[in-house]
């Protein structure tokens, strides 16, 4: 099995642990078999970013807003397990 690792970078200036401990739960709920382990990186200037395997998949200033819990469950689902159903919040149709 594959080693899935979720890096969540946060600003503790902005005081967003708590909204990156909620991601981190969010994605162990619905990765519990398929993580390896969700980090959680204390960082400054704004940041929160969220890398799978070094992969950047969403960046707070890229986007210009904070991500959808729903959106990066599709992020990860869409690299790990494209096939995967995520139930009633998916938007993606398994073929």
């Amino acid at each position: 099995m594959k080693k899935n690792i979720v890096e969540i970078e946060f600003c503790t200036q902005c005081r967003w642990l708590l909204r990156a401990a909620w991601l981190a739960q969010e994605l162990l709920t619905t990765f519990e078999q398929d993580l390896t382990s969700v980090n959680l990186m204390p960082g400054t200037g704004g940041i929160l970013e969220v890398r799978l395997n070094d992969q950047l998949l969403f960046s707070r200033k890229v986007a210009g807003r904070f991500p959808e819990a729903k959106e990066l469950k599709q992020l990860i689902r869409d690299v790990i397990d494209p096939a995967r159903s995520l139930g009633h919040s998916d938007g993606h149709k398994a073929e």
